[in-house]
């Protein structure tokens, strides 16, 4: 067999395939069109979210026995052609939780600290510990939407802070929570009562600007929004509407809704712009949520034990 990696992965991987006789070739963040045009002499395929697997790849695939994902995520591929080419896909749940936890705590602080903008205050020669006066996360309110296990390691590590947590998710009732820091409520709650909203759901017909104009209306003054979901999620142009006119306290994003399919670039230097990089109350990063050593290695062994799982070892 002859596997194709298309993405950084951990290295466990690379020896994984080695200990059980498969071949394997990398070609990094290739686009659809340039997948469809190489997948061909592979069973395997490996990636994280980009690029998007489209009829066409899988039309291409004519010898693709399985798909594996090192992400929670799969709306990156069309399942429903998979599924009738008879290709499994194989994704690799809350393997990354508390990677994209800990990033979410560190771009609740650098908000709250303004540690960005102190740090090139000072990068820039001025030394001023006044102007840069901050808030404590503790005694506020967060509001997780989504509660898998991604906003379950939020939660807990927001309950050390000694925050109010209120949690979204409609697929869960009250005795789903087993915790007593946590309280289920609706949407509208979540909207109304948070001074951070943090996202961690899929980006699906139901979520796609889940957030827009209406929502950012009816948030607190001054209450900031997280995303380290999928840009879909936030309808941008408002989010830039509603940190301009001063109505929100600020965002800080580790994806946008122009990333996926970015890839195909002889560099992994994408280039990237948005609205959103003039304001000063806008962070964001480039999907790193779940890019840490600890994770890709955990992500690393699930992939394995799931091609044993469908190849046997």
């Amino acid at each position: 067999m002859k596997a194709l990696i298309v993405d950084y992965m951990s290295e466990l991987i690379d020896k994984g395939l080695e200990e059980r006789g498969i071949e394997y070739d990398k070609v990094m963040l290739p686009t659809s069109e340039k997948l469809a045009e190489i997948i061909e002499p592979y069973d395997i395929l490996i990636m994280r979210v980009d690029p998007f697997i489209n009829k066409e790849v899988l039309d291409a695939a004519k010898n693709l026995k399985a798909i594996f994902v090192g992400s929670t995520g799969t709306n990156h591929i069309d399942l429903e052609y998979a599924k009738e080419k008879g290709i499994p896909v194989k994704n690799s749940p809350g393997q990354n939780a508390n990677a994209v936890a800990e990033l979410v705590f560190a771009k609740m602080l650098d908000l709250y600290r303004n540690s960005v903008q102190a740090q090139n205050e000072v990068k820039g020669g001025i030394w001023n510990k006044y102007r840069w006066i901050g808030r404590e996360l503790r005694n506020k309110t967060l509001g997780i939407c989504g509660f898998g296990a991604i906003g379950r390691r939020v939660a807990e590590i927001a309950h050390v802070f000694h925050m109010d947590v209120l949690a979204y998710d409609p697929f869960l009732t009250p005795a789903d929570i087993k915790v007593d820091y946590v309280e289920l409520v609706d949407f509208d709650k979540i909207v109304k009562e948070s001074d951070i909203i943090t996202l961690h759901m899929p980006l699906t017909p139901d979520t796609k600007d889940l957030f827009s104009s209406k929502e950012f209306e009816e948030m607190k003054d001054g209450a900031c929004i997280i995303n380290a979901a999928r840009g879909g999620i936030v309808n941008e142009e408002a989010l830039y509407e509603y940190i301009k006119n001063g109505k929100l306290g600020g965002a800080n994003l580790d994806t946008l809704s122009n990333e996926l399919g970015s890839g195909g670039l002889d560099t992994q230097d994408v280039p990237v712009d948005n609205p959103l990089f003039e304001l000063d109350r806008v962070y964001v990063t480039p999907h790193i949520g779940g890019s840490t050593h600890d994770a890709q290695d955990d992500i690393g062994n699930v992939v394995l034990n799931n091609l044993d799982e469908i190849f046997g070892k």
